[in-house]
């Protein structure tokens, strides 16, 4: 009798499709990686259908409130699992954790994906009524389930030093580009003739502070990524909005685009908790791209922009800082020039997914073995 194939089975109730991270990046890698294997992908309201050597499957698309989606999604999520019967289910969601040790029950290897620090990011959520009592219970209840899974990953060091607490096998993989992503048009003379920000479109994500900015400078500011209805009136309201190429939500090749003319990409995150230790992927981006990085001046990043002089650190609560790195860095191509290489330089030598990779396998080679 032919024995069936291993089948590894990653699960998500809230990312979209070809999400880069889990679809692009660990899915790709396995079914690569290994070719005997079945890799397989739970989306909520995605096409099925076979990409890359993924199996992608969908369960109906979230509908109704916030807490009848995360719940009817978990359950329906659940029951396609379970008809998968897989051998190694990878959580990617938050909300998947009250079906993750149903899964360990039924005898299954059970992975979470840490893909943030929930607990300080539930601290940066002003609406929430009682954050840090949420903070610490949820904090509780994470740590509770993980501690009896199979294995965690975490996208960031500092969140595997969080994990490394209560779990033995925690694996840092972290969120950096592609190689297919370090292409950038080389033509030394062309025109780069504004900044860029490309990502989610928040105020904590210091966005308000950077449209003041504009109104400081002598360039513009094109912005790429959906704007929520009523933070754009918000937006429309701040001098240096007149100075804002507002792209909406943008492909990965029009993104792309956006930064090839650029002088310069910027990351003005707030200092909420979640932000401090993290290391957002559109860092790693823009130095794909060959362009400069004017971030946020936290500790790690000033260790990673300023240290091997990739661009400049600022306050980025304060709009005539930012304003004076844009100017810096239009007054100076050459500067720009010369750190915008840097950093390609550091992403092609070392920070690419490649090196993750062998770490993705590796972590799902022991469990195999075992």
């Amino acid at each position: 009798m032919t024995k069936a194939p291993l089948k590894m089975v990653h699960l998500s109730s809230a990312h979209p499709d070809r999400d880069v991270r889990i679809f692009l990046k660990e899915c790709c890698s396995l079914a690569q990686r290994f070719p005997n294997a079945e890799v397989h992908l739970v989306l909520a309201g995605v096409e099925a259908r076979k990409e890359a050597n993924v199996w992608i499957h969908s369960v109906p698309a979230r509908s109704g409130n916030r807490l009848h989606r995360m719940w009817t999604t978990v359950n329906e999520v659940y029951a396609k699992a379970l008809e998968l019967q897989g051998d190694i289910y990878h959580l990617h969601d938050p909300e998947l954790l009250r079906i993750a040790l149903k899964l360990k029950r039924k005898g299954k290897t059970v992975l979470y994906d840490a893909h943030e620090d929930l607990p300080r990011q539930l601290l940066g959520k002003n609406y929430l009524p009682l954050k840090k009592w949420v903070s610490k219970a949820f904090e509780w209840y994470e740590n509770y389930i993980v501690k009896r899974l199979d294995a965690i990953v975490t996208a960031t060091p500092f969140i595997r030093e969080r994990f490394e607490k209560i779990h033995p096998r925690v694996v840092d993989i972290n969120n950096y580009p592609l190689r297919s992503e370090i292409a950038f048009d080389e033509e030394g003379d062309k025109e780069r003739i504004h900044v860029a920000y490309i990502g989610g479109i928040s105020r904590i994500r210091g966005i308000s502070q950077l449209v003041q900015a504009m109104s400081l400078t002598e360039t513009s500011l094109h912005l790429a990524g959906e704007i929520p209805a009523d933070y754009l009136e918000e937006l429309k309201a701040i001098p240096g909005w007149s100075q804002v190429v507002a792209h909406g939500h943008v492909s990965r090749k029009a993104a792309q685009e956006i930064k090839q003319s650029a002088f310069a990409g910027i990351v003005p995150f707030l200092p909420f908790p979640n932000h401090i230790h993290a290391q957002p992927n559109k860092i790693f981006e823009y130095m794909a791209s060959g362009i400069p990085v004017i971030g946020s001046h936290f500790p790690l990043w000033k260790n990673l922009i300023q240290d091997h002089e990739l661009g400049i650190c600022i306050d980025p609560e304060n709009p005539k800082a930012l304003a004076e790195a844009i100017e810096t860095l239009r007054k100076d191509p050459q500067r720009a020039r010369a750190m915008g290489a840097r950093g390609r330089h550091l992403v092609n030598s070392k920070f690419n997914w490649s090196a993750e990779e062998e770490k993705l396998v590796n972590l799902y080679q022991s469990l195999v073995n075992r």
